[in-house]
């Protein structure tokens, strides 16, 4: 059965797939718990270095410091399972987070304000307005409806002809204000017509594949 640790491991940590060494801070672990949660649902090796190796854990800390994490640190509070293994006589823990299916969660920053992570890559990355509201609108029963205005127009044919646009640079070019541009991202982002790309240093919009 150890076969099935070691073939997680040569995947590499990804956006379902973290390791850690050990847990010491709940507070941290629980923007993992809810990036993965947010995103496409995931695991946590705990007891695996980054490079893969792995170190194991010596006693029970490591999930009461993960139950922490879930039951005070994420809102609403994360539900997971867990799965230990014995690897050459070390044990590591297997905590696997499901995708949500409605709930948006979220965790505290580090100045302990409760935020919304999601996954990208390897890492656990804020999500914006933008996405948290179309989350929000996607959940709501009844349909989006939008006006197909020159505004509108404007970022879909900027995107045409350019890879990505930033959130400023919409307002800018279409002359609109902040809540005129986030709504319109909003609504074009749940008509899956506009993709959102994060990195660790910026966000911007595309043309989802399909509709380019």
């Amino acid at each position: 059965m150890s076969g099935y640790i070691f073939d997680l491991i040569r995947e590499g940590e990804s956006e379902v797939l973290d390791f850690k060494h050990s847990i010491t801070d709940s507070k941290k672990i629980a923007r993992s718990l809810v990036a993965f949660a947010n995103t496409h649902g995931g695991k946590l090796l705990v007891g695996v270095r980054d490079n893969g190796s792995i170190s194991g854990i010596t006693d029970d800390e490591e999930y009461y410091m993960v139950e922490a994490a879930a039951h005070l640190y994420c809102r609403p509070e994360i539900r997971f399972t867990t799965e230990t293994w014995n690897i050459k006589g070390r044990t590591v823990l297997e905590i696997t987070i499901p995708k949500s299916l409605q709930n948006t969660y979220y965790a505290h920053d580090k100045d302990g304000k409760w935020k919304v992570y999601i996954r990208v890559g390897d890492q656990n990355l804020l999500a914006n307005r933008v996405l948290i509201k179309a989350w929000k609108q996607k959940n709501k029963k009844k349909g989006t409806f939008i006006r197909y205005t020159d505004k509108e127009k404007i970022l879909l044919d900027y995107l045409s002809d350019h890879t990505y646009i930033t959130f400023s640079k919409f307002r800018k070019i279409a002359r609109i204000s902040p809540f005129k541009a986030e709504r319109i991202l909003i609504n074009m982002v749940v008509l899956n017509l506009v993709d959102i790309v994060f990195t660790e240093n910026s966000t911007y919009y595309t043309l989802k594949q399909d509709s380019a």
